[in-house]
């Protein structure tokens, strides 16, 4: 059971698309050489692939994945994958929306940097390199908070970090012609075998409903007659 995805057009969930637009601005500072999007699940993932490519990203990566096993997926298992790429790669900085918005779960970014064993900074409203350290400002509860973490890292984007840009006609065009590597998570060595079962998915059970009553005399009266008081 989840989010019906069956004839919908695949997009960047927003928060993903703040984190292209965070990589293409390290890279425009000369703070990053080479940005690779990746995406897990079914052939269309290309399509948002391709965005990434359009943003200004250099290449990418599509773990494929059918429909069904993607939908019985979960953090856990596409941090894993997430954590086997980045040692593939060498890199030494994944970013990557704080939250996803079909499942919610805000959880991929934090068991990927539990997978590497690297520190995290996330809810990013401000990422500053600093020399071989991020300087991350935190959204919290209760405002702001400032962390510095060594690298590489795990970086989740907020909403306020930035503004993605729009993918000009010219960068579409070119983003058709930039490579993307087809990968599943066989070839990784990742099981993407269910670890959690959904038994049923069933409606909140109907309240009730209350009284009106006219005075304290009568509600104290009712209270009574419920066995409360």
């Amino acid at each position: 059971m989840g989010v019906v995805t069956e004839g919908v057009k695949h997009s960047m969930n927003p928060f993903d698309e703040i984190a292209i637009e965070e990589a293409v601005r390290l890279k425009e500072k000369k703070m990053a050489k080479e940005i690779i999007a990746v995406s897990c699940g079914p052939k269309q993932c290309q399509e948002t692939i391709r965005t990434a490519l359009a943003m200004g990203a250099d290449r990418g990566i599509h773990v494929e994945m059918s429909a069904d096993e993607f939908e019985a997926s979960n953090p856990l298992q596409i941090s894993k994958i997430l954590a086997k790429l980045a040692k593939e790669e060498d890199i030494n900085l994944i970013i990557l929306g704080k939250q996803a918005i079909d499942g919610d779960y805000n959880q991929t970014g934090q068991m990927t940097a539990a997978q590497l064993d690297w520190p995290q900074g996330t809810f990013a409203s401000e990422v500053t390199p600093e020399n071989d350290k991020l300087k991350v400002v935190r959204e919290v509860d209760g405002g702001l908070e400032t962390i510095h973490i060594a690298t590489p890292a795990v970086v989740t984007a907020d909403l306020r970090l930035n503004e993605p840009r729009y993918a000009t006609l010219p960068n579409i065009m070119k983003a058709k012609k930039k490579p993307i590597a087809t990968k599943t998570p066989a070839d990784l060595g990742v099981d993407i075998t269910p670890s959690v079962e959904t038994l049923s998915v069933e409606d909140p059970p109907v309240r009730d409903a209350g009284q009106k009553v006219e005075n304290v005399d009568e509600l104290i009266s009712k209270l009574k007659e419920s066995g409360v008081i």
